[in-house]
């Protein structure tokens, strides 16, 4: 599994990294995997307030379907809409190409709480 340590890890397998002001928000090489080959994505819509822990969308495969946490608090400003049409980017590139959704953080330091690569590899 590839879990980059830039990133930060919340325990329900979501992924965050700061770019400037935002949080970019994304699920974990190690969901993707044990969800198999993602057909839908449901992000937020753009203007939500969420709530640290709070569903903010869903993610379903061709075996299941799984919801996705905020992992902090804040408000969605831009969601991958590319997802729309290829929701294969989560499985392809988590990190990357598979982004879901960037939120305005309500407070910045809410990051801290979340796990290191190394402490989320650990509790998988």
């Amino acid at each position: 599994m590839n879990h980059p340590s830039d990133l930060k890890y919340a325990r329900t397998h979501e992924w965050v990294r700061i770019e400037g002001d935002l949080v970019v928000t994304g699920i974990s090489d190690h969901a993707q995997d044990a969800l198999g080959d993602l057909v839908y994505v449901e992000a937020p819509e753009a203007g939500t307030h969420l709530t640290a822990g709070e569903q903010a969308g869903v993610v379903e495969s061709v075996k299941t379907a799984s919801d996705i946490h905020a992992p902090i608090s804040g408000t969605v400003v831009e969601v991958n809409t590319e997802l729309e049409d290829d929701p294969d980017f989560v499985n392809d590139a988590p990190y990357t190409k598979g982004w879901i959704y960037k939120i305005k953080p309500d407070n910045i330091a809410d990051i801290e709480k979340l796990l290191s690569s190394a402490d989320y590899e650990a509790g998988i």
